[in-house]
This record gives C-alpha cells, sequence and structure tokens, in this order.
C-alpha cells in the first residue's frame, strides 16, 4: 500500500534466485520497518532477521557473508624445521654415543657368556646368538626367590623417601612461589646451595653428625629425648631414608616452584571473590593447577633413587638395607658373573620405563584436564 492509503497495490516484487525477492539476496536490502514511541514520536531501526527465523536459502546467504571461506591449512615441513634439526643434530648424537651404545654393550654383556679360565664377561654383539639364561636366572630370583625383598625393600625405600620429599618440598615450594616476596632469591639461593658442594663431601658430613658421639646424639640425650645414642650407621633403615630425602630433595623443590610460580594469582581471587576460603583455593585451584609440576618433581626425585648406591653404602653399608643398585654393585665391580649385574640393569630400566610412561600419560591427562 501507499504511504497515504489511498492509492493501488503495488506489484510484487518478481521472485529472484531460490524463489525469494531479488531484495533478499544482500544484507544491504534487508526490510526497514518504523516503529512509532509511546508518545507519538517515531524512529527508522534496520533489524536483520535471526537466522533460526530466516528462510533455509537466507540462513546459507548469511553464513556464507559471516563465516567466509575456510583458511587452507599448510601440511608438511614448517619453515625453519631443517635449520633446527640441523642444530639438534649434535645433542641427538651425543645421546646416541652416550646412552644407546653402552645401554646395547650392557645387553651384549647380560645376554653373552663368560670366560671359564679369567671369570670375564664375553659379550655377544649379534642379537642372533644372544643367551637369556642370565636374564631368566635374574628374574626368577627377583619374583620367587632372593632378590625379592631387596626389590621390595627398594620400593619401600623409595616411597618413603618420596613421601618426606612432598611433605617437606611442596610447603617450602608454595611458600618461595606465592609469600617469599623480597626474599624469593634468597630462598631460592639456600635452597640450590646444597648442588655446589660435592655429593660425597655432604654426605660425609651426615656421617660426622650421625656417629655415636656425634651433634645429633648430643642433642637427642641433652634434651632427654633418648637415653642412649642412637645407633644410626650401623643398618638403621631411617638413616637411609632421611641421606635418600637430603640428597635428592632439591630436586623436587625446584620443579615445582617453577609451576607453582606459573599460577595466575587471578585464579585465586577469582576463586575467593565466589565464596571460597583460602583453604578451599588451595585444594580446588592451586593443588590441581600444580599437579603436572607435582608429578614431574616426582620423576626427577625417584628415578635417581633406584639407581643410587653409593649413599647407601655411606650410611649402612649393612645387608640389612641392601638397595637392588647395591646389588648391581656387587656383581659388575666385586662378583665374578657379571652377566647377572647386567642382566639386573636391564630388569631395573625395564621398571623404571614402566614408571616414566605411568608418568607421561598421568602428565598428558593432568595438562588436557586443565
Amino acid at each position: 500500500m501507499s504511504g497515504d492509503g489511498g492509492g493501488s497495490p503495488e506489484p510484487p516484487e518478481p521472485p529472484g534466485e531460490h524463489g525469494l525477492p531479488a531484495s533478499d539476496h544482500g544484507l544491504d536490502d534487508m526490510p526497514v520497518t518504523a516503529s512509532a514511541g509511546r508518545h507519538g514520536s517515531s524512529h527508522e531501526e534496520s533489524r536483520s532477521p535471526s537466522p533460526e527465523s530466516a528462510p533455509a536459502s537466507r540462513r546459507n546467504t548469511l553464513a556464507v557473508l559471516t563465516d567466509g571461506p575456510k583458511p587452507h591449512r599448510r601440511r608438511g615441513r614448517t619453515r625453519g624445521g631443517g635449520l633446527w634439526a640441523l642444530l639438534a643434530a649434535p645433542g641427538t648424537l651425543w645421546l646416541v654415543l652416550l646412552f644407546a651404545v653402552p645401554f646395547y654393550a650392557i645387553a651384549a654383556v647380560a645376554f653373552g657368556s663368560t670366560d671359564p679360565v679369567f671369570n670375564a664377561p664375553v659379550p655377544e654383539w649379534d642379537p642372533r646368538y644372544w643367551d637369556f639364561t642370565a636374564f631368566t636366572e635374574i628374574l626368577t630370583r627377583s619374583v620367587t626367590g632372593d632378590l625379592r625383598p631387596v626389590f621390595l625393600r627398594t620400593l619401600l625405600y623409595v616411597a618413603l623417601a618420596l613421601g618426606v620429599c612432598v611433605a617437606i618440598g611442596y610447603p617450602v615450594a608454595y611458600y618461595v612461589a606465592r609469600h617469599a616476596g623480597r626474599r624469593r632469591a634468597l630462598l631460592l639461593g639456600l635452597i640450590l646451595a646444597p648442588w655446589w658442594v660435592n655429593y660425597l663431601t655432604r654426605m660425609l658430613a651426615w656421617l660426622n653428625l650421625l656417629q655415636d658421639d656425634g651433634y645429633v646424639n648430643d642433642l637427642l640425650t641433652f634434651t632427654r629425648i633418648v637415653d642412649e645414642p642412637v645407633r644410626w650407621l650401623s643398618g638403621n633403615p631411617v638413616t637411609v631414608v632421611l641421606a635418600l630425602v637430603y640428597g635428592y630433595i632439591p630436586f623436587f623443590i625446584v620443579p615445582l616452584f617453577s609451576t607453582l610460580d606459573r599460577i595466575d594469582p587471578l585464579l585465586l581471587e577469582a576463586a575467593r571473590d565466589l565464596g571460597c576460603s583460602s583453604r578451599s583455593a588451595f585444594w580446588h585451584v592451586t593443588l590441581p593447577l600444580s599437579r603436572p609440576g607435582l608429578l614431574t618433581a616426582s620423576a626427577i626425585t625417584a628415578l635417581p633413587m633406584f639407581g643410587d648406591y653409593y649413599t647407601n653404602t655411606l650410611v649402612s653399608g649393612s645387608p640389612t638395607t641392601t638397595m637392588i643398585a647395591n646389588q648391581i654393585e656387587f656383581y659388575l665391580l666385586g662378583g665374578t658373573r657379571k652377566e647377572l649385574g647386567a642382566s639386573l640393569v636391564l630388569l631395573l630400566s625395564a621398571l623404571l620405563m614402566v614408571v616414566m610412561v605411568y608418568y607421561l600419560i598421568s602428565s598428558r591427562r593432568a595438562e588436557e584436564g586443565l
């Protein structure tokens, strides 16, 4: 109809493509409606129909205009990949020479034979002629024989030492990351200070402290905690666990501190704004976000403990506290059957590989859950 209401009706607009009016094919030709105000004033506003209420052809048009063409993703090598491969070549070669080749040498000794005259190992470099007798013997003894208590004792000592590292290291890392302030650099320096001293020197210092007439026993007897000196260095499992904690706890604190320091403080503020207390914010925000760092710190700390033989030998030296690494040392350095020690190395490596795979899977799941 015309604006004054007296004219003849306008002819309908010829249909365009897809059976729609020609004005419906572009966004610039959207219908314009007039609306009057409550007090009689009127104004015009442009109103685009929603895609849900528009016909199918119009929704397709809107989708093409708003989304645009899909970007083409290039597949294959990225630029600069060859340069980075060249830079990684020395490290890869170093890893092959100092890890893969020695590991194959250990396998050659484990699956080789022993010279009957000189009792020296005869490595077998050809896998086609490997003899698995020594490895089968070690596997049987580890499952049902005399090496089973050694493996269980090793797992127990490492688990206890790791638990103590978590109990001590997590609060320390949390305090340095969140509340240290200007003292952060000083505290980090104190945490890293043990690495500036040789490991042997640090353990020898503990021998002086833990002797029967050492300062530790003097303090315990002076405070009447014990009536007589404790024999710390005579096959005491507590001494072995504490020595492992002392030797490896910096490896636990540093990566955990790095993870806690990267947590955005705004997340904690948002949790408090939503009504969480400090304790609830820690359990529901900080602890889940620090799980990847906790797993990394645990792996870095626990894996070297399994292969540590020197700490146990130095602070105990008793057969009652022997760990699996001490058995490897005995067979390779003091025994006549080197192939048994090499087989123990392979078996321990297989167990640690299982732990490493679990760590990688747990780390990926933790990162995906963030």
